[in-house]
């Protein structure tokens, strides 16, 4: 729950995790355990596949970081760079600009 906004940051693997910084709203396909070290540098989490019990989905509530799953196309619909909000509340995802 809850609700975040920042910066998108859109990876394909957490191997490009260099490419976060602090406050980065992380816009992916899914998550494994191997996101976990990036999980305290985001602000929210938008992720095209899973539920709320995906991996991702539950981390995020760990962390107390706002995250919506199951975005259809989301890497392709967010632009790198823009802002955006994450209600984790509502399952929205708002591109401020």
């Amino acid at each position: 729950g809850g609700r975040a906004r920042g910066r998108a940051t859109i990876l394909s693997s957490a191997t490009e995790a260099d490419r976060l910084s602090q406050g980065d709203v992380l816009v992916t396909r899914q998550t494994d355990p191997g996101w976990g070290p990036v999980f305290f540098l985001i602000s929210g989490l938008v992720i095209e596949r899973g539920g709320m019990l995906s991996h991702g989905a539950i981390i995020a509530r760990e962390f107390g970081i706002p995250c919506v799953v199951g975005v259809k196309h989301a890497m392709d619909r967010i632009t790198v760079g823009t802002t955006v909000e994450v209600n984790g509340d509502s399952g929205v995802v708002h591109v401020v600009d």
